[in-house]
């Protein structure tokens, strides 16, 4: 399967995952309704979708799956963190991630799926090992 294929299909993919106590997830909609329906948990500072509750988490997943789209509720975060040192430019990283943090040496970034991490790493950044997640 071709790089833009693969894109294509994930695109109908949509992971949510929990931070502290919200669940997150990011994705640009085409369809402008369906971005007006999940408008109130945009969080336009950190350009993602943000829903406090996991019966608000349920009930936008129904919707989305309604949709034709595929909603992962991603519990293990390993496949999706990628770093880069703290030097290191990083904008193009940052726009396909859900949540970044800086540690002594480096910036480390929850990527919004796994083909946005394998493009991270064809970037220049390195997977986070299991040492240290």
């Amino acid at each position: 399967m071709s790089l833009l294929v693969f894109r294509v299909v994930m695109s109908m993919s949509i992971n949510f995952f929990k931070i502290g106590n919200v669940w997150v997830f990011k994705h640009f909609f085409e369809d402008k309704s369906l971005f007006r329906e999940l408008a109130d948990y945009y969080n336009r500072s950190n350009y993602r979708f943000e829903i406090r509750t996991t019966e608000e988490r349920n009930r936008v997943k129904t919707l989305l799956e309604s949709k034709g789209f595929e909603v992962n509720i991603v519990t293990d975060t390993s496949d999706y963190l990628v770093k880069v040192p703290k030097n290191k430019k990083y904008a193009s990283i940052l726009k396909n991630s859900v949540e970044n943090w800086q540690q002594t040496e480096w910036r480390v970034f929850l990527m919004k799926d796994k083909v946005s991490a394998e493009l991270a790493e064809m970037e220049g950044a390195e997977r986070v090992t299991s040492e240290e997640n």
